[in-house]
This record gives structure tokens, C-alpha cells and sequence, in this order.
């Protein structure tokens, strides 16, 4: 959480731009003239731009960018036409949130159409808006997507001199046995079972506990993720609550000390987002005691509603991810290590065809591949070495495997930027130490015996001493990974 890298300081530029850009956002609402919950409104929808919008080419975001009001306008006009019609809005809320987890099927732009659209209809409940305020909210939701966009496109184009790695495709399936399909069933199951109780808890606050179900399905993608997911979104609401507590109330809404706050609050978001969903959720949390402040309805008792209406929303994810169309840990991180194994091993083939003169040969864009994987890897395993697992020998094994296959980047970067020197000379036994590199991974996948065999080659040649590395580790791995019956160990 603390000493996480930032190669290229990429998140820093990535939370500053954000405070730009939603800064720029509401206070280009304000001078519009438009009201203080319309300018909350485009804070919202200019944070959701920047934050969701994840696709692989610059070009591809401007599309995805545009696209947002397609989906977000028809379901604000939804949503505050039904505001006083509590059955058809609560079937309307579900039927948004199985579309929008559906709607991952098709990649980042999928995920972040249906994030919008839900959020879309998550605000104007947090916001009580009718449908008389729709012509300001569509007014602000239009202003602060072009300000995002121009910020992040125009003033800061950071994604242009540095493109994001494209995420790893979804797992396979068909039916549902696809991930996406399954988990728009448990979402809707879990978000209905949440709004029922959410409102014996709460008749105007009860669309946390469903915002909670669906912030704790994002990027995760079995039983063991989502739970984890869903203590840590608890742990970061409840040390989130007590800083409201201690700052958000005695400010009683002071527009410039809270306005200054909630811009740290942003910063934290985009900053601490891909290192701890809790340090995350804090600082959403903080930022929501803040608006309530300028909204003028903070008070210790909805701090304390807000917790409890979260604490329904895990429990609610946690039933549904157990009961309806369960997905085990074990078969997701099978899955995922193997893809990263299978990455290790392009990676060195690709390496090996440019060393030999192929022209065509490129090993770069595999180590991005391999990095995008082993953070997937590191979500999938996340259950086994949450330090509250009991488990402790699963908890040493998954560790050790994670370790490894650390060892395993390392090696493969050493291999790309020894490739990368234009001085480097084929070595007819790179092709060998090539072929036992493939030979490992095939025997790790198959359930093989792994073996290594080295040449006798001197540490100081570069080539031979990373691939002699990548064999080692992989050898290493073998053991964590089965079972001494031989069956795949890392799940549980």
C-alpha cells in the first residue's frame, strides 16, 4: 500500500489530471449558471470519464468518451421519471444492472457504458433529482464530458507518448459458462436481495447498499475475489466514516476548505485505485460525507446508515457469489497462471526469432502482455494471502508461486533488453535454453515432470544466464503448483 512502484510516475499524472479536468468540470458548471446538484452531477460524470474509460488506443477512448451520454441520457431520463414510482423503479434499477454487467462481454468499452449507465441511475438517487431537473442535469452531464475530454485529450494527453497496456481478454465460455453472463446473473440477484433489505434500513438511502454490490463485482471473477473485495470495501468505509466524522461534519459545508477536500479525496481515488481497493474506498467515502456536507444533510447518523447499508450490500454480494452460479477460486487462478506461463513462453520465443535475425520479431509488446497478466494473477490469488486466511500452508504455497513467477517477469525483461542491443549476436545455445524454456511450460500446463539442464554457461553472458533464470524459476514452480497427487494446487 505504502511503497507500491509508479513506473514513469503514471498514476501521479493520471490523479493530477483527474483533479484538473473534474476541477475544470464543475466549475465550468458553476459559471453556466447551473444549480449546485446539476455541478455535483458533472463532477460525477467527469470522474467516471476519466476513471472508466480504459481502452487500449487513444482513438478508441475518444470513441468510447463520446458514447457515454448514448447510454447515460436514456437512463437519467429513466430513472427521474420513475423517482416516485418505487416498484417500476426499482425493476428498472435491476434491469440497468444486469445490462450493465452484460455489457462487459464486450471489453473496456462494454465495462465502461455499463458503469456509467449504472452510475447514471445510482445519481439521480443520491441526488433525489425529477424529472424537471432533467434538462440541467443532461446540460451538465454534456459540459463536463467535453471538459473531461478536452483535458484529457487537448491539455494532457498522456495516454497518447504513453499507451495504456491493453488489459487481458475475459476468461473463455459460452452461455453461461461465460464469466460475464454468470456474473450478471449473481450482480441482479445480489442487488435485489440488497435493495429489499437496503430499504428496512432506508427509504431515501438504500441505493448504497446496491452501489455496493456493484462496486464490489468490478474486476473481480470468483468467489474468493469477491469476497475479499467485499471486507476490504467494509474496512476502507469504516476508517472512511470515522475521517468524515473527525472532518467532513465540522466543516458543516464551507465551500472552499470542502471543495479543497474533495479535490484531495479525487486525487486519492485515481491514485490508490490500483494499489488498495480500501485506501480507495476511503477516500470515495470521505468525498461522499464532503457533498452531503455542501448539501447540507451531514450528520453522524448518516455516516452511521452509510456503513450499515454497506455492510448489507458485502453480505448480499457474499450470498449471491456463493449461492447463485458459484465460480471456485481454484479454476480462476488455474486459468490465469497458465495464461501467464504461456505468455513467459512467447515472450523467450519472440526473443530468441530477434536475436536470430527474424525482422518481424518483437518481444516487447509480450513483456506489457505478461505485466497486465501476473496483475491478474495477483487479484485471482488475492484470497489466499488475504493475512486473514486461515489456510496457512495454501497461504506460503500461493506466496511462493507468486514469488516465482515474479522471478519469471524479471528474467523475461532482462531477455527483451539484452534483445533490444543492437550489438547482440545470435548464440546457437539461446535456441537450445529456448526450447527447454518451452519444454517447462508445456510440462507445467500438461502436468509434466519439469527438468533443468544447463549448458555451463557463464553467469556474465546475459542472454544465457536470464533464460538459465526463467528455467529455474519455472522448475521451482512445479512443486507449489500440484498437490503431491499431481492435480493443480493454487485455489483452493
Amino acid at each position: 500500500m505504502f511503497v507500491a512502484p509508479d513506473p514513469g510516475r503514471l498514476r501521479l499524472r493520471n490523479a493530477t489530471r483527474a483533479v484538473i479536468g473534474i476541477a475544470a468540470a464543475v466549475a465550468v458548471s458553476e459559471l453556466c449558471g447551473l444549480s449546485l446538484t446539476a455541478s455535483i452531477t458533472a463532477g460525477l460524470a467527469a470522474l467516471l470519464a476519466l476513471f472508466t474509460v480504459t481502452d487500449a488506443t487513444v482513438r478508441d477512448q475518444r470513441i468510447t468518451t463520446a458514447l457515454l451520454p448514448v447510454v447515460g441520457f436514456p437512463v437519467l431520463a429513466l430513472a427521474t421519471t420513475l423517482h416516485g414510482i418505487t416498484p417500476a423503479r426499482d425493476a428498472a434499477f435491476l434491469a440497468v444492472v444486469f445490462c450493465g454487467v452484460y455489457a462487459r462481454r464486450w471489453g473496456p468499452r462494454g465495462h465502461a457504458l455499463g458503469i456509467f449507465a449504472f452510475m447514471s441511475f445510482f445519481i439521480t438517487q443520491f441526488l433525489h433529482a425529477v424529472p424537471a431537473q432533467l434538462p440541467e442535469l443532461y446540460t451538465a452531464v454534456g459540459l463536463a464530458l467535453f471538459t473531461a475530454g478536452a483535458t484529457r485529450f487537448v491539455l494532457w494527453p498522456i495516454e497518447r507518448h504513453t499507451p495504456p497496456a491493453a488489459a487481458p481478454p475475459a476468461l473463455p465460455g459460452s452461455g453461461l459458462a461465460r464469466p460475464t453472463t454468470r456474473q450478471a446473473f449473481q450482480v441482479t440477484a445480489a442487488s435485489a436481495l440488497a435493495l429489499l433489505v437496503g430499504q428496512l434500513l432506508s427509504e431515501e438511502r438504500w441505493y448504497w447498499a446496491v452501489g455496493t454490490v456493484w462496486w464490489i463485482f468490478v474486476n473481480t471473477a470468483s468467489r474468493g475475489e469477491t469476497l475479499v473485495r467485499g471486507f476490504r470495501r467494509v474496512v476502507g468505509t469504516v476508517i472512511g466514516i470515522a475521517v468524515g466524522l473527525l472532518v467532513a461534519i465540522p466543516l458543516q459545508g464551507a465551500l472552499a476548505p470542502t471543495a479543497a477536500l474533495v479535490a484531495v479525496c479525487v486525487f486519492g481515488i485515481f491514485y490508490t485505485a490500483a494499489v488498495s481497493y480500501s485506501w480507495m474506498m476511503l477516500a470515495v467515502t470521505v468525498m461522499v460525507s464532503l457533498l452531503y456536507g455542501l448539501l447540507g444533510v451531514l450528520d453522524p447518523s448518516l455516516l452511521e446508515l452509510r456503513l450499515a447499508e454497506t455492510g448489507v450490500g458485502a453480505l448480499c454480494a457474499a450470498l449471491a457469489v456463493a449461492l447463485v452460479l458459484p465460480v471456485t477460486t481454484h479454476a480462476t487462478n488455474d486459468a490465469w497462471i497458465q495464461r501467464a506461463l504461456l505468455c513467459v513462453h512467447a515472450a523467450t520465443v519472440e526473443t530468441a526469432r530477434r536475436m536470430a535475425g527474424a525482422a518481424d520479431a518483437d518481444p516487447a509488446p509480450r513483456v506489457a502482455e505478461l505485466e497486465q497478466l501476473l496483475a491478474r494473477v495477483r487479484l485471482s490469488v488475492a484470497p489466499l494471502v488475504h493475512p486473514l486466511n486461515p489456510m496457512l500452508g495454501r497461504k506460503r504455497r500461493a506466496r511462493h508461486v507468486l514469488a516465482l513467477l515474479d522471478d519469471c517477469a524479471r528474467e523475461v525483461r532482462g531477455l527483451v533488453a539484452v534483445a533490444a542491443d543492437p550489438e547482440a549476436s545470435h548464440d546457437a545455445r539461446l535456441a537450445t535454453a529456448a526450447r527447454r524454456v518451452e519444454a517447462a511450460v508445456q510440462a507445467l500446463t500438461e502436468g509434466g515432470e519439469v527438468l533443468v539442464q544447463t549448458d555451463g554457461a557463464s553467469a556474465t553472458e546475459p542472454v544465457l544466464a536470464h533464460l538459465h533464470g526463467l528455467e529455474r524459476a519455472l522448475a521451482e514452480l512445479a512443486r507449489p503448483l500440484r498437490t503431491p497427487s499431481g492435480s493443480p494446487l493454487v485455489g483452493a
